[in-house]
């Protein structure tokens, strides 16, 4: 999980600490060639620090990646708590895993919120179950509209079309309501030929 300065005191001040012990803060640096800019990426680690300041608080293993381009200007910066052992052998791969997850995370929320799934409405009415089924059918369908997008040539071609997700839904929606559609097939034919998108069957 990401862990700041600003929200994790405590482990921070442990830090703090450990940066005057030999070895207490690890660091590996590594370059790379992006075209005619050199990227230097800096880890920092350190293992077994408490999360709070509790007598209790759970102990977790901490890394930072740190970019800057060769002027010095600093281009990416985060930080991770984690309870997987972090070494000078993989705080590489946890750190740009960590990463992904961040992106894949804020990506989807972002799209399920933001792009016609309405997944932030609160299906807090109903009984036992309700809210729990219809968060996992708005899930099973954005999966499927990610796998169409992956595989529906016609899908691809008239979502490329349409100037939004949102706007390829409301359009959707609007057709159901007057115009029945043997198959999602026909209708995504039917939606390519309106808006002049000339694909073969195949």
């Amino acid at each position: 999980m990401v862990c700041k300065d600003s929200s994790h005191q405590t482990l921070y001040e442990w830090l703090k600490e450990l940066s005057n012990v030999p070895n207490g803060i690890r660091t590996l640096t590594r370059t790379e060639r992006k075209g005619k800019h050199t990227l230097t990426h800096t880890y920092r680690f350190a293992q077994a620090l408490p999360l709070t300041d509790d007598a209790d608080a759970l102990l977790v293993n901490w890394c930072e990646w740190r970019i800057t381009d060769q002027d010095g200007k600093q281009t990416y910066f985060n930080s991770w708590a984690t309870s997987h052992r972090v070494t000078q052998d993989n705080v590489v791969a946890l750190c740009e895993i960590a990463r992904c997850r961040w992106k894949i995370e804020n990506e989807n929320n972002n799209a399920l919120k933001t792009k016609g799934y309405h997944f932030e409405h609160n299906f807090g009415h109903g009984k036992k179950h309700l809210a729990n089924t219809l968060t996992t059918l708005i899930i099973l369908a954005f999966l499927f509209h990610i796998i169409l997008d992956l595989i529906d040539h016609y899908f691809q071609a008239v979502r490329g079309a349409l100037p939004s997700r949102r706007t390829f839904f409301e359009h959707i929606r609007a057709l159901l309501h007057y115009l029945p559609f043997g198959s999602w097939d026909e209708l995504m034919k039917f939606m390519a030929l309106k808006n002049n998108i000339h694909l073969n069957s195949s």
